[in-house]
């Protein structure tokens, strides 16, 4: 929660809004600043709120507070640059949620390394009838992920940027929910 700050300058002081008449008055200066004291935060807040809607410049508390608008749920450990970059392409990422490419654009984010994706699915067109279905029958896709230093890392992924190793179970989460329901899928760690 963001709390008053103390000595911090009013962008626009209350005395300065009335009649001259007032200005000599003591019992008001003192009153008024006093009302300045506690509205500069506010007024500071509000002069900036499109810096604090901007996830490349909005405070940390406020990145968290946006995430959420916008559906994102960044790893809490991630750096604070990947945070952003999380935040910044949630709109255009959400439209190509359960893809190949929006699934392989959500793992690069998390682990800073390429993902080799391979699905069962296909696509063909024909003029003639009883042609073949391209694919298997059983809607599967298969995740390949290398680590970064190609140390084979067991139940690590590649080390991602900032030098974080996101784990299997995190990995399937996010796989989890990124692929369509009814595609299964198989997470390998290489």
């Amino acid at each position: 929660m963001r709390d008053g700050i103390p000595g911090l300058p009013t962008p626009h002081p209350l005395i300065d809004r009335l009649p001259a008449v007032y200005l000599e008055q003591d019992f008001l200066q003192r009153f008024l600043a006093a009302l300045d004291d506690v509205l500069a935060p506010v007024l500071l807040s509000i002069d900036n709120l499109p810096a604090h809607l901007d996830p490349r410049s909005a405070p940390d508390d406020f990145l968290d507070w946006l995430a959420q608008w916008v559906a994102v749920d960044p790893h809490e450990g991630s750096p604070p640059e990947l945070r952003r970059a999380a935040v910044r392409g949630a709109v255009a990422r959400h439209a190509r949620r359960g893809t190949v490419g929006g699934l392989a654009e959500a793992l690069r984010l998390e682990t800073g390394t390429e993902p080799e994706i391979v699905e069962s699915g296909g696509t063909a067109w024909s003029t003639g009838p009883g042609t073949p279905l391209p694919g298997q029958d059983r809607p599967w896709v298969t995740i390949r992920i290398r680590a970064a230093g190609g140390d084979g890392g067991g139940d690590r992924a590649g080390a991602g940027p900032g030098g974080r190793q996101p784990d299997r179970v995190r990995l399937e989460e996010l796989i989890g929910a990124e692929v369509p329901a009814h595609v299964g899928f198989t997470l390998e760690l290489l």
